[in-house]
């Protein structure tokens, strides 16, 4: 080891820890390349970190340590029992996609109203995301909950009109309250996808295409509202609705090639010019193989991801619809503690937070050649 290693080792977990205070989360593979480094190099980092106490490593990354880890100070975990207002517990299906952002998001957001935010990582099973919960709810002083329990499997409707029952408020994030719950109690915030879907087909339709396509990894729980707003907005504005629409398909599993083989064969059969992928690292996927077949993108086939943790890493870099993670994480905390101030009485409320259109050279006609929009960062 020469002498410099120490301080480009410094280096490297600084930047680590920039990008996880920003995105909640980081992804081995994505700081390795970022950095140029291997992958192994960055899981060292992430190691050291880990055993600092700084961070918590989950399969393929890390995020920012739960509060519910032991041995953690009041200055890591935000909680100092002379200024807390509330406790809050948070039950997430994930940490290593989609998530991480909404929990950084709520945990800002606690922080700012003296709140200390106890996280537990579930999975899409109900039985687990309960277990979770009930957990939480043997937490002395808990004061409420934000969950994000599958709302459309089945059980889904007891499990909602079991959180609207239970003695502590519950705020759901990313999921909506069904009609067919007797759960008139709880409070919800979500992205809005059925309008960020539109977002996409405006944006293609603007650029000149009118066969506007649609692949989805799953129907759930994003996908039935992004195809909902693909398929009312293609009538509102007149376009064909027998463009590619492929459901279920993965690019990242065994036997990709043939995957992104049949959804070519598709998008060329139905004469669709542009697509909308659902989510963003399909989208990627789709993109390199479109170009490993002698297409062009934006030429041949235009793509808008739909989701923009990895879209801006495409060459050429993909559009992408962004769903307002952060925001959804604080707005649950903001619900949640209203109501606590609130007392009984205030009614439920029902939000919904519109996503962003970031558009990149992906979906452009190919004489453009700046965005529309200006990007951020």
């Amino acid at each position: 080891m020469s002498g410099r290693d120490p301080l480009f080792a410094l280096q490297r977990r600084e930047r680590i820890m920039d990008e996880i205070r920003e995105h909640g989360s980081v992804s081995v593979s994505t700081i390795a390349a970022r950095l140029g480094v291997s992958e192994l190099t960055i899981r060292r980092d992430i190691n050291t970190l880990a055993q600092q106490g700084l961070v918590t490593r989950v399969h393929g990354g890390a995020t920012l340590r739960s509060a519910l880890e032991p041995g953690l100070s009041p200055a890591l975990t935000g909680h100092d029992p002379a200024v807390t207002r509330y406790t809050i517990g948070m039950v997430v299906p994930s940490l290593d996609y989609y998530w991480p952002p909404i929990v950084h998001g709520a945990r800002a957001q606690a922080a700012q109203l003296r709140a200390r935010l106890l996280l537990r990582a579930s999975t899409y099973d109900l039985r687990d995301n309960r277990r979770q919960v009930e957990a939480l709810l043997n937490t002395p002083g808990l004061h409420g909950l934000i969950v994000a329990p599958d709302t459309f499997g089945e059980n889904a409707v007891e499990m909602l009109e079991w959180l609207d029952a239970l003695p502590v408020p519950v705020v759901l994030a990313e999921r909506r309250v069904r009609a067919a719950a007797a759960a008139p109690h709880l409070d919800s915030v979500v992205s809005d996808h059925t309008a960020g879907a539109a977002l996409a087909v405006r944006h293609l339709h603007e650029q000149g295409h009118e066969r506007i396509g649609l692949i989805t990894e799953t129907e759930r729980p994003t996908g039935r509202y992004v195809r909902r707003g693909w398929e009312s907005t293609l009538r509102s504005l007149g376009l064909p609705t027998d463009a590619a629409s492929i459901n279920g398909v993965r690019f990242d599993t065994a036997g990709r090639e043939q995957a992104m083989d049949d959804a070519l064969k598709v998008i060329r059969d139905t004469a669709t010019t542009a697509v909308i992928v659902l989510p963003d690292p399909q989208a990627l996927a789709l993109e390199q193989h479109v170009l490993d077949r002698g297409l062009r993108v934006p030429h041949d086939l235009a793509i808008v991801a739909y989701d923009d943790d990895v879209a801006r890493f495409g060459d050429p870099a993909i559009t992408a619809v962004r769903p307002p993670k952060q925001h959804v994480g604080r707005e649950a905390v903001n619900l949640l503690i209203a109501r606590l101030d609130a007392g009984g009485g205030r009614p439920a409320f029902r939000v919904k937070l519109s996503p962003e259109l970031h558009v990149r050279e992906s979906s452009l006609r190919p004489s453009i050649q700046a965005p529309l929009v200006k990007e951020t960062s």
